[in-house]
């Protein structure tokens, strides 16, 4: 079975506030005599369910085109949370022993297309704690691993510095809490801090 765990992208898809939103622009059109339709994308690189590249946080860090593939897909552990907002710890998450990838649901998954006035994240302490226990990624379906109003991105910075990556913006509405096979490939971008994805789970 197949769980799409994507925020479908659509022009009234929240982005963070001041980014770019989701726009498509016809360039050709069948209906007017072109031989095809073609379109272009304006979007922010974090649009909807995305991985964030290091760039994003620090200017020597690696572009999203850069980050390890392998990161991104394999097993992957979905665990739900009832803290709505505020730091995450250790004991908020439980057992995660044998995972690889930690894939966390909150209440975020079950609004609609509206931006979280709340949401939970990382703290710096959970994330040291994952990686000692050999995580690699850690998905959120929170717009952000830091607080909203962060401006020193301690958990951004602590994911590089324990070599793991992040995803962002999740939709984990209707997946059960277990084991999956996570497949959420960033796209080959050169320059860009992040890249959307097509994330998906898969028994």
């Amino acid at each position: 079975m197949i769980y799409d765990i994507t925020r479908p992208v659509t022009p009234t898809l929240p982005v963070w506030p001041g980014d770019t939103p989701f726009r498509v622009t016809p360039l050709l059109r069948i209906a007017e005599g072109s031989s095809v339709n073609l379109t272009t994308l304006n979007a922010t690189a974090h649009l909807g369910t995305h991985a964030d590249a290091y760039y994003h946080y620090t200017d020597d860090g690696a572009f999203i085109g850069d980050m390890p593939l392998d990161a991104y897909i394999g097993p992957a552990r979905v665990i739900t949370v009832s803290k709505n907002d505020g730091p995450l710890l250790p004991e908020d998450v439980g057992d995660v022993t044998g995972a690889q990838r930690v894939l966390i649901h909150s209440a975020v998954s079950d609004l609609g297309e509206v931006w979280p006035e709340q949401f939970p994240y990382l703290s710096v302490t959970l994330i040291d704690w994952l990686a000692d226990l050999g995580v690699r990624l850690i998905g959120l379906d929170s717009p952000s691993v830091d607080a909203f109003d962060s401006k020193d991105l301690p958990c951004h910075h602590a994911l590089r510095r324990r070599g793991m990556v992040n995803l962002e913006t999740l939709y984990l509405r209707g997946v059960p809490d277990g084991d999956y096979e996570l497949i959420a490939l960033p796209l080959r971008l050169d320059g860009a801090c992040g890249s959307p994805v097509r994330a998906i789970l898969r028994t």
